[in-house]
């Protein structure tokens, strides 16, 4: 009898979406642009590190020590956007635009299954890239401000970080699935980071510190931790590790918004124009839980529409 030829055996799912993930990490890596981001990520944070030593010995003034450095560098916007260019700009568009998409998805995999296995390969990305920075700041703050005070929250700064950048990634990959272009990703991704990053300032300026703000990706608006000798905080989305940690740090007490005194402003009385006018205050916890909550609503609301948008997505060869 002649024997019948079994079955080729599927792979588990587990090994079909770990393949995903490799492939879109290696995909990410090798490329020059990634590189050159990361790079430019590092030479920020260096510089940002040593602009403040570098203008007090040229000003004759002696740099002031700062335990707390490393637990309230919690990244910037820019950075944010940067490292999600990195690792996410091209991971869906791209996928159209070469055709890659088409042998992709005759392999034994779901679009979903592509979804989050980029989703994942990103974050891994994402993790390892802050792990690496934040132990380069961590040890950089040493050397500039001195011995640093409760490093056990630096975890919290890094995943602070990590959800902050997230949004951008979110954003991102809901563009690309709709337009396929990675051209138009980044464009749009740009507008509405500038857009966030100059209204809040010019809306806090004119109008104070609007709750209104910490509901859009971005610093939201800044307060005082009167308790935390005067610490200036933003309580948007920028901020969440560093909101957390405040709220561990000093959890009774209360971030206080100030606004300008526009009468005096226009009426001249330069004296008056100092006064401090108290907006609003709100709790640590609540500052934190919302920065928190607000990050979680845009990148759960972003990845859906993205997760909509390819799998209705009609791909031809």
């Amino acid at each position: 009898m002649t024997a019948t030829p079994s079955r080729k055996r599927r792979p588990s799912w587990f090994k079909r979406f770990w393949a995903i993930v490799r492939y879109e990490m290696l995909w990410n890596i090798r490329k020059k642009k990634f590189i050159g981001i990361i790079a430019a990520v590092f030479v920020i944070a260096t510089l940002i590190l040593v602009l403040p030593p570098v203008l007090s010995r040229s000003s004759g003034v002696a740099i002031k020590a700062n335990p707390y450095y490393a637990i309230t560098f919690g990244g910037t916007g820019f950075l944010f956007l940067l490292f999600a260019i990195g690792t996410s700009v091209n991971s869906i568009s791209s996928e159209f635009e070469s055709g890659s998409i088409v042998p992709l998805i005759t392999k034994p995999v779901s679009r979903t299954m592509i979804f989050l296995g980029k989703l994942f390969g990103a974050f891994v990305i994402l993790l390892v890239s802050y792990i690496v920075l934040y132990g380069y700041i961590t040890i950089a703050s040493v050397v500039v401000y001195g011995p640093q005070k409760d490093l056990q929250y630096m975890p919290i700064i890094v995943v602070g970080s990590m959800v902050s950048t997230l949004i951008w990634v979110s954003i991102m990959f809901a563009v690309g699935s709709i337009s396929k272009n990675t051209i138009m990703t980044v464009i749009m991704a740009i507008i509405l980071f500038l857009a966030f990053f100059f209204a809040a300032p010019l809306i806090g300026e004119f109008y104070g510190p609007s709750p209104t703000l910490n509901y859009f990706p971005g610093t939201g608006a800044s307060g005082t931790i009167f308790v935390a000798n005067g610490t200036s905080v933003g309580s948007g989305t920028d901020n969440i590790g560093v909101n957390i940690v405040n709220y561990a740090l000093y959890s009774s007490a209360n971030v206080t918004y100030f606004k300008t005194n526009v009468t005096a402003l226009t009426s001249g009385n330069a004296s008056a124009i100092t006064t401090n006018i108290v907006a609003y205050t709100e709790s640590t916890a609540f500052v934190a839980i919302r920065s928190l909550a607000i990050a979680a609503g845009y990148i759960a609301s972003f990845l859906a529409v993205a997760w909509v948008a390819l799998k209705r997505s009609q791909i031809l060869e």
